[in-house]
């Protein structure tokens, strides 16, 4: 048994320290899962909630990839700030656009309060309100009127919806429409990119299917009786949902519309979140 976990700890960092340098990737998404595992040893072990982060990117040919993944105590600012530079320092280059789907607390409280982040190029109703966060009551037509700025043809149509909207919601919840302001680059970043890539970018459907399929398998075991023991099989599931990517006929995005993306130019790239992407 301690040659096979041996074996599995080589393959882990194998891939997990594998050089990024060779492409670019001008799409990255990002976001994590929880699962159980015990802490520590004797009479102090304890069993606590894990956060399983996960980096995939599209590359410059259209292809995703698991770029990387860790696994720690939280979603703190510090486990997210080391995990974005251990990319950085293995070659990751040509970021234009990071999607971080769920944003750590210490985040949100930096950034206002709010749950910007939500936004960040993705259509979706507005944040569940929870106390302290904003107006309570907002109606399901209000909540989901913000999908109509993800609707539109062009990006000067996109920036002209969101005002309409913000204008519309502050009505009756000024503190949204300041939100929504606020957050006006978050939420339209995606519209600085080729239009046939919207719902590719804004879609949290790849993030899901990888953290579903690592709760499916992790959820087999219950409590892992380290982080380690974590590690390992969540790396045994991306590697294997990196390689399908790798073998499949179809690409992500075809390779001639990510060449539209070298329009992007550097004072238009999008810091989503995820400043430490695009630092040099």
């Amino acid at each position: 048994m301690s040659r096979i976990c041996a074996d599995l700890d080589t393959e882990v960092v194998s891939f997990a320290d594998r050089d990024l340098s060779e492409d670019e990737f001008p799409y990255v998404f990002l976001d994590a899962t929880y699962c159980k595992a015990r802490i520590g040893g004797g009479k102090g072990a304890r069993v606590a909630s894990q956060a399983v982060v996960v980096a995939t990117g599209v590359s410059a040919n259209g292809r995703r990839e698991v770029l990387g993944f860790a696994v720690g105590d939280s979603e703190e600012g510090t486990f997210w700030t080391a995990f974005l530079r251990s990319l950085k320092a293995r070659g990751l280059h040509g970021t234009k656009l990071g999607h971080l789907r769920r944003p750590h607390r210490s985040e949100v409280r930096d950034r206002g309060g709010h749950d910007r982040l939500e936004f960040a190029a993705v259509p979706g109703p507005l944040p569940a309100q929870r106390p302290g966060a904003g107006p309570e009551g907002i109606s399901r037509d209000g909540r989901r009127s913000d999908l109509t700025i993800f609707a539109q043809p062009d990006a000067e149509h996109v920036r002209d919806q969101l005002d309409v909207i913000a204008t519309m919601l502050g009505r009756q919840f000024p503190k949204v429409e300041t939100m929504l302001r606020e957050a006006a680059d978050d939420i339209t970043a995606f519209a600085d990119f080729p239009p046939a890539h919207w719902k590719k970018i804004w879609s949290t459907n790849p993030l899901e299917r990888a953290n579903k399929e690592i709760k499916r398998r992790t959820d087999v075991v219950g409590v892992f009786p380290n982080p380690l023991a974590l590690l390992r099989l969540a790396d045994s599931v991306l590697i294997e949902t990196h390689d399908e990517w790798q073998v499949s006929d179809r690409r992500y995005l075809s390779e001639n519309s990510m060449a539209q993306i070298g329009a992007v130019t550097t004072d238009t790239t999008k810091e989503v979140a995820v400043p430490e992407l695009m630092a040099s």
